[in-house]
């Protein structure tokens, strides 16, 4: 059994990755850096928690891609659908909607993401899993300790401040009554 701090510092750094990820996605498509996300540091928790999730329950099918492929598709399109369904009702906004896009269901999900989902799960427990363990391994327990519990404060203090006022920077939200959608979609051209 893995020790807890292998999937803090895992969850941290899916997490950044994930930032990068839609940071970059939309500095390319849209000229325009956009702090995505309702948190104000350089993370999505949701890559996180789907990184953590994946490996808890793929890391039996790591030499079998295909399989992990399709769970992973799976298992990240429930997690994005209800994380997106959360966020609406809670703040009655939107931080991706995917209603132009085909095979969606009710925006927060749609096929071409999903196969995102498959192939970027796919690439975390099959390749660069394997990376991260020796990095893991390289450093020693009590900087582990240390790492965890620093990023773990400013996560919470961040996660506080999400809860009383998320990030709705411009181009991230929108109202769920606004007729005017301020969403922007990078794959919506």
């Amino acid at each position: 059994m893995r020790k807890i701090d292998f999937y803090i510092l895992y969850f941290f750094l899916v997490s950044f990755a994930g930032w990068l990820w839609e940071v970059g996605l939309y500095l390319v498509t849209e000229q325009a850096f956009i702090n995505r996300g309702a948190f104000y540091g350089p993370y999505l928790p949701i890559y996180g928690v789907g990184g953590v999730l994946l490996w808890i329950v793929l890391q039996r099918f790591y030499h079998r891609k295909t399989v992990t492929f399709l769970l992973a598709m799976v298992l990240c399109s429930v997690l994005e659908y209800f994380t997106g369904a959360f966020l609406e009702w809670k703040w009655g906004m939107r931080w991706w909607d995917y209603r132009g896009q085909f095979m969606n269901l009710n925006g927060h999900i749609c096929l071409i993401c999903s196969v995102g989902f498959g192939l970027g799960g796919t690439l975390l427990n099959c390749y660069l899993m394997p990376f991260y363990m020796r990095l893991y391994h390289k450093v020693s327990s009590k900087w582990r300790k240390i790492l965890c519990g620093v990023l773990s404060v400013i996560f919470i203090v961040d996660l506080v401040w999400c809860l009383v006022s998320p990030n709705t920077g411009e181009n991230i939200t929108t109202m769920k009554n606004d007729v005017s959608l301020a969403i922007h979609n990078p794959f919506d051209k």
